[in-house]
C-alpha cells in the first residue's frame, strides 16, 4: 500500500480499541544496519489488519523507537484518519518535545526512569502530581489527549482526574502475571474496582502491559469500561509464528470475545 494515499480501511471499532506498540519492531531493526524489518511496513500491515491505533514509546537511549520513526509514523497515519496515534514516554524527559512536534491523537505520560528496562510501575500523584499538571494543560492546548499510566488503585483514580487526566492506562503486568494463578480472581477484582473509581471521577480507562491474547478476553470481560489496550511485546512474538495481519485478527477475535470489550460497563471520555 501507499502510505500517502487514504487508506479504505473500515471505520474504528466499536468497544475496546486495539493500539498496536510497535517498539519491538524497532528493537530488532537496530540490531543492523540495513532497515529492516521497517516499523511503517509493520503499522501498516497491523492497520490494514484492523488495529485502531500505533503506540510507540521513544526512550531517551533509542534502543528501540527513534526519532526519526517517531516523525515517520506520524506522517503515515496521516493516511489512517480514523485510527489513533499514540506517544509514551516520560514528560520529564524527552516526550514533550514529540508531542509538540507531531500533536498525536493521545500521549500516555509513565514514570519511567531514564535507564528502565520497562515499565513497572505508576505514578505517585500525591508526589509528583504538582509538576505533571502543567505538561497535562499544555498537551491540552496542543489538542492532545492525555493517559496517565497507573496501578490499579482505586484511591489514585480522583488525583488522576484532579490534575486534568482525561484517562489512565491501568499498568496490567500484576493481572498478567496471575492469570492462571489461584490470585488471578482478586486481581481482576483489583482492576476491576479501580476502573469503577477512573468512570467515577469521569476519566476514560486504557490498560497495557504484558496482556497477550490467553490474558485479553478474561480481562475485558471482568474489567469495565476498557477504552483501548495496548500491546506489544506479546503481539509481535505472536507474529512471529503467523504473521503480523493474522495475529491482530487474533487480537481483535479476543477483544470480541469478551463481548465487545469494556466489561459491558461504562465507556471512554474524550
Amino acid at each position: 500500500m501507499n502510505p500517502l494515499v487514504l487508506n479504505t480501511a473500515p471505520a474504528r471499532h466499536a468497544g475496546t480499541a486495539l493500539s498496536v506498540n510497535v517498539n519491538k519492531v524497532a528493537l530488532l531493526r537496530n540490531t543492523r544496519h540495513l532497515g529492516i524489518p521497517s516499523v511503517l511496513r509493520a503499522a501498516t500491515l497491523c492497520l490494514e489488519a484492523g488495529a485502531d491505533g500505533i503506540t510507540v514509546h521513544p526512550r531517551p537511549d533509542e534502543r528501540h523507537i527513534r526519532g526519526h520513526d517517531v516523525h515517520e509514523l506520524a506522517a503515515l497515519m496521516k493516511a489512517w484518519p480514523q485510527a489513533e496515534y499514540n506517544i509514551e514516554g516520560n514528560p520529564f524527559h524527552n516526550l514533550m518535545d514529540f508531542i509538540r512536534a507531531v500533536r498525536p491523537h493521545q500521549a500516555t505520560f509513565v514514570p519511567d526512569s531514564e535507564g528502565q528496562f520497562t515499565s513497572d510501575h505508576g505514578w505517585d500523584l500525591a508526589a509528583d502530581g504538582a509538576r505533571v499538571k502543567p505538561l497535562i494543560d499544555e498537551c491540552h492546548a496542543l489538542g492532545v489527549r492525555v493517559s496517565l499510566f497507573m496501578d490499579a488503585e482505586p484511591a489514585a483514580m480522583a488525583l488522576a482526574r484532579a490534575v486534568g487526566a482525561d484517562r489512565v492506562e491501568l499498568y496490567t503486568e500484576p493481572y498478567a502475571a496471575a492469570h492462571g494463578t489461584p490470585q488471578q480472581a482478586g486481581q481482576l477484582a483489583r482492576f476491576a474496582a479501580a476502573a469503577r473509581a477512573a468512570l467515577a471521577a469521569g476519566l476514560g480507562v486504557n490498560a497495557g502491559h504484558d496482556l497477550n491474547q490467553p490474558h485479553l478476553t478474561d480481562f475485558l470481560r471482568a474489567v469495565p469500561g476498557v477504552a483501548e489496550v495496548s500491546i506489544g511485546h506479546a503481539l509481535v512474538a505472536d507474529a512471529l509464528e503467523v504473521g503480523l495481519p493474522e495475529t491482530v485478527r487474533a487480537y481483535r477475535r479476543a477483544i470480541a470475545a469478551a463481548g465487545g470489550g469494556g466489561g459491558g460497563e461504562g465507556g471512554a471520555a474524550a
